[in-house]
């Protein structure tokens, strides 16, 4: 009877309000609640008990089938504090005694409870989830959405510009199609993320134009060479970690990257790289993957994921089914990988399978053919030749090899549909239909959100994508979506106290020290004969030399600071009359080079030319190779080598600290660092000391 007055007065109140013109929001809203659930007793939903902490929120369940975070009257109880105490905000925390306490959460009118066990001798905590229908919250969710909305939820584009302008703050255009089209994502880049504060608001836009579901907020900060926000902290990425065989420190990596990401309203990262980096001809991954060796690989992966999900942020791992052994670009062309299904689980398939034993939250998948697993053929949009289906749009890859063989559960991911290998060879709308039978959950950039959506609606109608197939996406992306708190609230917090936090989180001083103490770690050591540590005196003429292009110049000033009075001749290429002048009377030259493919290294290369140049000058010569490690392979008469993985300052600044003594090396080489010939120079795991 009381529910039946209560429903009848907020009718009224409401009809009332409207009449009158006053906002019906919190009225309405509140006449549409028919539940209050903790999101951990959704069967879907997981959660780790990190530092014996672990997170629950409230959620408010609509007669509409939406959800959202509770925020008003909402009171958290423990009925056995000496096991677990709970904050107003649902964050409990374990005693360490053993013990058993039911959480409960209530809004006044509706109640929920979950059971945590801690058992002490066994170190374990065990989550009992209440169980009904009243959970079914992401079922009930599905039934209440249009095909559309459906649809939208697997689209993820990007705003990167807009008539020729970089987005950094919202606008009504964009605004509309998050609307029009229900999107459930959309994806960042540096274009978008220029400080703090905006990219803080230009996020918190996005979830306002979004309607009834929070949105992921994606972006690629792998660290080092692939790095998004303009400001932060950029770490020295993955092959520098590689180096440093610390799982601890790839940990505090992706803790950090997630803390900055979750400060910005980022939800979702685009990392870690998970490919076994064993072709040193790679042009796309490189210092991208932590290593050439499989479980190096894994091990690395898995603590960097698990320091992103300490913070909350959603995990990626890609590019499945690895793109470590590939000699073409992604972005320009189609690659093959040659290998068969056991080669493919030894090696590739291995950091992976790692992944998704750990809880991985999304896979992003590669645009490249693996004719082994899947050898369907299809005909180029480009030239009308027949060319191989790259993992992308093969269900045997997507659907074949990672749910049903190795288990996934989690979302699969496309890597950007705007990619050379997939839009020159399949047209945009055919490319989405492709991939969503394949068994992707996102579409990741695809090309045209209005013809794409139109043209994903129009195979649903037509049958040749079944509803279902839709809602079996849906219920993972909705999945994800709780699992990371991403769920709009009823009351967020005020932008003012969002920006606030983003100024004290992006770039600290606790993060920075962070990037340098990897970076330091990470130096590799490889060549050293009787040459470092340096040892000069104030008079002694040290020399750079390196192009600007390739942030050379960030190594002179590196240099400087241990040497004021070093000369910097910013050159990339064989050294003219005047500069050898430069040269002259050195004591020592350090020479920085910089490649990211097999033309860049080869032996008439224009670096390599100009470093085997210095060596000839009889001063002794320490190279520094600033991106991949295998540049001395060119110029092996060096007198010192050190690889340093990455063009980000704090990696120059731990290289110049190396060169004059103030850091001891321990890096070892992640990879082998070949001859020509194709022998082997250095191998893997090689590395020198002081």
């Amino acid at each position: 009877m009381r529910k039946l007055v209560k429903s009848l007065f907020t009718s009224f109140l409401g009809f009332a309000l409207l009449f009158t013109g006053i906002p019906l929001s919190g009225a309405a809203a509140a006449s549409e609640i028919k539940d209050l659930v903790i999101d951990l007793n959704v069967p879907q939903v997981t959660r780790e008990v990190s530092e014996n902490k672990l997170d629950l929120n409230a959620l408010h369940v609509y007669e509409n089938g939406r959800f959202m975070m509770a925020s008003e009257n909402v009171k958290w109880k423990s009925s056995n504090k000496n096991v677990a105490s709970v904050s107003k905000d649902g964050e409990v925390t374990l005693s360490g005694h053993n013990g058993k306490t039911f959480i409960s959460v209530s809004d006044g009118s509706y109640r929920d409870r979950i059971s945590i066990q801690f058992k002490g001798n066994q170190d374990k905590v065990l989550v009992e989830k209440e169980k009904g229908t009243r959970y079914d919250l992401i079922g009930s969710a599905i039934k209440n959405m249009s095909m559309e909305e459906k649809v939208g939820q697997m689209l993820m584009p990007d705003f990167r510009t807009w008539k020729g302008q970089n987005v950094t703050v919202m606008n009504d255009e964009i605004a509309k199609l998050v609307k029009d089209y229900h999107l459930g994502g959309v994806i960042l880049f540096r274009e978008n993320t220029v400080t703090a504060d905006q990219t803080t608001k230009l996020v918190s836009a996005y979830q306002d134009a979004a309607e009834k579901y929070g949105l992921l907020i994606s972006i690629d900060q792998e660290g080092g060479i692939v790095t998004r926000l303009q400001t932060g902290t950029d770490m020295p990425g993955n092959m520098a970690l590689g180096a440093t065989r610390s799982e601890e420190t790839a940990e505090k990596v992706g803790k950090a990257i997630g803390e900055e990401l979750n400060a910005l309203g980022i939800n979702m990262n685009f990392g870690p790289v998970l490919d076994v980096n064993n072709n040193p001809d790679n042009p796309v991954i490189g210092v991208r993957s932590f290593s050439e060796n499989p479980e190096l690989v894994g091990k690395l992966g898995n603590a960097y994921i698990k320091g992103l999900h300490e913070t909350g942020t959603a995990a990626t791992a890609k590019h499945f089914p690895g793109h470590g052994d590939t000699a073409v670009d992604s972005h320009i062309g189609l690659s093959e990988v040659p290998h068969d299904i056991d080669r493919l689980k030894r090696v590739e398939l291995y950091p992976f399978q790692q992944a998704m034993d750990a809880g991985i939250d999304a896979i992003m998948t590669a645009h490249v053919t693996f004719p082994k697993i899947d050898d369907t053929k299809a005909i180029s949009k480009k030239d009308g030749t027949e060319i191989a289906v790259p993992a992308t749009l093969s269900h045997k890859v997507l659907t074949g090899l990672m749910r049903e063989d190795m288990g996934f559960k989690g979302v699969i991911v496309t890597d950007a549909m705007n990619m050379g290998a997939i839009s020159e060879h399949f047209g945009p709308v055919d490319a989405a239909i492709r991939a969503v039978k394949a068994g992707a959950d996102i579409l990741l950039m695809p090309v045209g959100i209005e013809a794409v959506a139109n043209g994903i609606y129009a195979a649903v109608n037509s049958g040749d994508i079944s509803e279902d197939r839709l809602e079996q996406s849906v219920e993972r992306v909705l999945t994800l979506k709780l699992n990371r708190s991403i769920v709009k609230a009823e009351v967020e917090k005020s932008l003012d106290e969002k920006v606030a936090n983003a100024f004290q989180v992006v770039g600290s001083p606790e993060h920075k020290a962070i990037e340098k103490e990897a970076a330091e770690k990470s130096i590799t050591l490889v060549k050293n004969d009787a040459v470092l540590p340096l040892n000069v005196s104030h008079e002694d003429k040290i020399v750079v030399v390196g192009g600007s292009g390739f942030s050379i110049n960030l190594l002179a000033d590196e240099v400087k600071k241990h040497h004021p009075g070093a000369v910097y001749v910013n050159a990339s290429g064989p050294l003219n009359a005047g500069q050898l002048a430069q040269v002259q009377g050195a004591k020592y030259i350090i020479v920085g080079t910089y490649t990211s493919s097999v033309g860049g290294r080869a032996q008439d290369a224009s670096q390599m030319v100009m470093t085997r140049q210095l060596i000839k000058t009889g001063v002794p010569v320490i190279a520094v190779g600033a991106r991949n490690p295998y540049d001395v392979m060119s110029y092996k008469d060096v007198d010192a080598y050190l690889v340093q993985y990455g063009f980000r300052p704090a990696s120059f600044e731990a290289a110049a600290n190396t060169i004059f003594g103030k850091n001891n090396p321990t890096g070892k080489l992640p990879v082998t660092i070949y001859n020509h010939d194709g022998s082997v120079l250095y191998g893997f795991d090689h590395g020198l000391g002081y």
